[in-house]
């Protein structure tokens, strides 16, 4: 990751399009109000959409990484969600204005040999883009996407062209993905899955007993049990100003530093977005974020300050 403390780009950008894509899911095309080249970005990747103040939410990028005249998300609404994709849904009209930052990419394809790709429901949308870089490379791959129907599930249309490596398993037609035979896999393919919280920890579970298998996965919320822990006080040290803070047992780093005065983007304040993921130069922090890997946990030189803590008496931050 490491992408902190740079805060990608800032643009208010025109709805050009709005367009339902299955039930209940919206996809939004925008673009640059004087027609300029929007910012490059790789599969993956994810933007922030500021829908008003106090309300910003982060999406997957749907559409094609190779055109610049625009940017793509697929939204869900969700009626007992935190606000973000009603508004989304009921709000936002063509030809508005949107305020977006980014775009970032917590979830980067990497090179392998071959790709097996789960997506459940929503979670289709940064897989879109994976499936076209990897299809385009000629690579080995193939996926299995899941849904309640198949009404349900976005983009089958845009799927329909690859008949031969795509199965399509709508849960009132198939029942639930058969997650022991599908991840009967070894190390030279890469696993890519991302959907519903269910389907991420069925898929952690099945493959933590094969030490070869490691699932690149992305949430839409945090893993449950992911910021428990013990809570106690320590201090921040903040590299640029020389500042220490004193972040106590019932405060969050980013709240402390916040009222300091210091300058840090942040967005959903549960440790899955990577929005306010900020450089580590000395202590040891206490991770509970959902969003790093265990080797990057072990490297102890970033960390996501919304949630998580310190398990040395100060840590100082490149801030």
């Amino acid at each position: 990751m490491k992408n902190a403390p740079h805060p990608g780009h800032e643009l208010d950008l025109v709805l050009d399009r709005k367009e339902t894509v299955a039930d209940d899911v919206v996809r939004l095309t925008l673009r640059h109000p004087d027609g300029l080249p929007l910012p490059a970005w790789e599969p993956g990747a994810h933007l922030d959409l500021v829908l008003e103040p106090g309300l910003i939410r982060q999406y997957s990028l749907c559409g094609d990484p190779r055109d610049s005249s625009l940017l793509q998300v697929a939204v869900l609404r969700e009626e007992a969600g935190r606000g973000g994709s009603r508004y989304v849904h009921d709000a936002l009209a063509e030809g508005q204005r949107v305020h977006v930052r980014g775009p970032r990419n917590h979830f980067p394809l990497v090179e392998a040999k071959r790709y097996l790709f789960i997506a459940g429901g929503i979670g289709i949308t940064p897989i879109l883009p994976m499936i076209t870089r990897v299809a385009e490379a000629g690579g080995d791959w193939r996926l299995v996407y899941g849904g309640r129907t198949r009404s349900s599930m976005a983009f089958r249309d845009e799927l329909a062209r690859y008949p031969e490596r795509v199965d399509i398993c709508p849960q009132d037609e198939r029942g639930l993905l058969d997650l022991a035979t599908l991840l009967d896999e070894d190390a030279d393919t890469a696993i890519y899955c991302c959907g519903p919280e269910a389907l991420l920890d069925a898929v952690e579970r099945q493959c933590a007993n094969r030490q070869a298998v490691v699932p690149h996965v992305e949430r839409f919320a945090a893993k449950e049990g992911s910021a428990d822990g013990p809570r106690a006080a320590f201090e921040v040290e903040l590299a640029r100003t020389g500042a220490i803070l004193e972040v106590p047992a019932d405060r969050s780093i980013l709240d402390v530093v916040e009222e300091s005065g210091a300058e840090i983007l942040s967005s959903c304040r549960e440790g899955t977005c990577g929005t306010c993921e900020t450089p580590v130069l000395s202590g040891k922090p206490d991770h509970r974020d959902s969003l790093l890997t265990g080797e990057e946990r072990d490297a102890c030189d970033t960390m996501m300050i919304c949630v998580s803590r310190s398990r040395s008496p100060r840590l100082v931050l490149d801030l």
